[in-house]
């Protein structure tokens, strides 16, 4: 593997991972009230444009990196969209 793909992932993986424990708080709580819903939003659509990015650039770390970003914050704004309500 090449050194920049390797930092590639080494940042991917320290970037992502940084939404596991707002992720895992979120879903054993159920509370959402303070996450806010324009800011997640916002962040979902900047993933979503640099998995784009990464697809049409074919580079591994940016896309697994932003796949796995996908699911945490859509998890969370979909957590906020549900339980939000209360």
């Amino acid at each position: 593997m090449e050194p920049t793909t390797l930092i590639g992932f080494l940042a991917a993986i320290l970037g992502t991972i940084c939404w596991v424990p707002q992720l895992v708080k979120a879903l054993r709580s159920r509370q959402v009230e303070d996450l806010p819903m324009g800011t997640n939003l916002l962040l979902l659509s900047t993933i979503t444009l640099w998995l784009i990015y990464g697809i049409l650039l074919k580079e591994w770390p940016l896309i697994l990196a932003n796949l796995f970003s996908i699911c945490c914050v859509g998890t969370i704004v979909w957590a906020k969209i549900i339980w939000g309500k209360r």
